[in-house]
């Protein structure tokens, strides 16, 4: 019993950790960015592309790695995609040109999709009832901590040389392993091609709030990369210069926020519906982004990354939920490959369309853009039902998984 106790922690660890790594696959580089660039002799939006790569791999695999997912289950796919993030990631240590350390973004991007997907399909299937509720937050808090501890760990290893910022992806390659050997073979059981009769497109028909979600999903990618792009331009235009105060204002707050909106999630689904959370979380978004766009004191400014946080931190777990209650067992990996397609298409189209517009009229007009956006989100989960809980896809059963 002992044995079963440790290995049930062990795998529950291992998709937290693991969930860290997909906000880890981009914002790593970013503090040895500069670097590379000046080393690399390559311009500011080639240099770019090195941040962006992984996510547009993402947007575009997803959809194959869900069909994988629900033909072969969890266990398999997951941890060679755990290795193959390592891999690709670490790959940076030694490329010697621009061109190879761009391939091997696209080789972390698959990855780094498979990761993603999988460990969603993994805890939804692993956890149910209040327990997945309490895991879903924990989760929230585990990738929004990654999101702000790894870069910090690659800006030290940076110090030395910016090869060396990229050995923190190896974390990937024991883990990967870890996947393999602690986790159950029934946390996906694999269906076979019979049992998934007109896949994805299928499912789309007969559950068409799958659309409603992935768009809310891709707004929510949109609107959360304005602040992470052009927060810094619009903090020099109220007289705040300092990195460290930057990176208060663009990531640390709105990180530690999330982080602790996660721990007491379960606590909040228990009194709110779904539909609710997520008009909260368009408001905490609404608000964010009113103060972004129109607050010129630095102290009340402070508190428009905290709403920012209080709505990634509701909305994802929420999102996540419903759109795997829409699919049955059979249909979960590719329904949930939903959900990366549009959120790293999201960020992806983020800055070519605030871009163009903050550079026609005002850092402000671009941030009440977004704020429009989220308007349309909680003018969605109010007027429709698209956020509503659907009747269960499948009989609820005991989970194999610790509760």
């Amino acid at each position: 019993m002992t044995g079963i106790f440790w290995r049930r922690h062990l795998v529950l660890w291992v998709l937290l950790l693991a969930s860290t790594l997909g906000v880890m696959a981009g914002a790593t580089v970013a503090p040895v960015l500069a670097l590379i660039q000046n080393d690399l002799d390559v311009s500011g939006t080639a240099a770019g592309f090195i941040i962006t790569t992984h996510g547009l791999t993402i947007a575009v695999t997803s959809p194959l790695v869900g069909c994988a997912i629900d033909r072969w289950g969890v266990r398999a796919p997951l941890g060679a995609g755990l290795v193959l993030y390592g891999l690709g990631g670490g790959a940076g240590l030694v490329a010697p040109d621009y061109p190879s350390l761009i391939a091997s973004r696209f080789a972390l991007g698959l990855g780094a999709s498979v990761v993603f997907t999988g460990t969603t399909v993994a805890l939804l299937t692993l956890y149910q009832g209040s327990m997945r509720d309490r895991v879903m937050g924990w989760r929230t808090t585990a990738t929004t901590a990654g999101g702000v501890l790894w870069p910090l760990l690659a800006g030290v290893l940076g110090g030395v040389s910016w090869h060396a910022a990229f050995g923190i992806y190896l974390v990937g390659i024991p883990l990967g392993v870890a996947a393999l050997l602690a986790m159950p073979t029934g946390a996906s059981p694999g269906s076979g091609p019979g049992e998934t009769s007109g896949g994805l497109f299928g499912l789309l028909r007969t559950s068409p709030a799958l659309l409603g979600l992935a768009g809310i999903v891709l707004a929510s990618g949109i609107m959360m990369y304005v602040p992470a792009v052009f927060l810094p331009k619009r903090l020099e235009e109220i007289g705040i210069t300092s990195p460290f105060l930057v990176a208060v204002y663009g990531v640390t707050l709105a990180a530690v926020t999330a982080s602790l909106v996660g721990l007491v999630y379960a606590r909040v689904r228990a009194r709110l519906s779904h539909a609710a959370i997520l008009r909260l979380a368009a408001v905490s978004w609404l608000g964010a982004f009113l103060l972004y766009g129109t607050v010129s004191h630095p102290v009340p400014l402070l508190l428009a990354p905290a709403f920012a946080g209080v709505g990634n931190a509701l909305a994802m777990p929420a999102l996540t939920v419903l759109i795997a209650d829409h699919a049955p067992a059979g249909l979960r990996g590719r329904a949930t490959s939903l959900q990366g397609t549009a959120m790293f298409t999201g960020q992806f189209l983020s800055p070519l369309l605030a871009g163009p517009l903050i550079a026609a009229t005002s850092h402000t007009t671009g941030f009440l853009a977004a704020g429009g956006v989220a308007a349309a989100v909680l003018t969605t989960a109010t007027l429709t039902r698209v956020a509503a809980t659907p009747e269960p896809a499948e009989p609820a059963e005991s989970s194999p998984a610790p509760s």
